[in-house]
């Protein structure tokens, strides 16, 4: 097992209808939001947030794969909270893992790196950051 990869911390799904999406997961969930901007809205449950994130934004998180569209099936990225990014992105090299994007410091506050399990799906670390001073 890859050292930290042991607690999600977010679910990004992809909308084309980010107001309608979100919503759903507010108004019919009752979940609370967090997190809202433009492009996306972030609600949280107990134990995990899921980020709503419009469709046509979502390339830089998993480049260089295509954001497929809805009509294509599941759209998913998983996040992995860990302790140090840097870390992890050397470990999952050492492992012949695919990394797609990262280390990358995020203006959210974190550090990631996005990679891809054998089936192409892609999945995500995420180092919290200390707050801007």
């Amino acid at each position: 097992m890859i050292k930290g990869l042991n607690k999600i911390e977010v679910i990004t799904i992809f909308a084309e209808d980010l107001a309608a999406t979100r919503a759903f997961y507010e108004n019919v969930l009752g979940l609370e939001v967090v997190y809202a901007e433009e492009a996306s809205a972030v609600v949280r449950f107990e134990n995990l947030m899921i980020n709503i994130l419009r469709a046509d934004r979502a390339g830089t998180l998993v480049e260089p794969r295509p954001v497929a569209g809805p009509e294509a099936g599941a759209r998913l990225l998983f996040t992995f909270e860990v302790e140090d990014a840097n870390a992890v992105h050397e470990e999952l090299k050492q492992h012949g893992v695919t990394i797609l994007n990262g280390p990358t410091d995020r203006p959210w506050g974190r550090r990631t790196v996005a990679f891809a399990d054998p089936a192409g799906n892609v999945l995500e670390v995420a180092q919290i950051l200390p707050p801007a001073s």
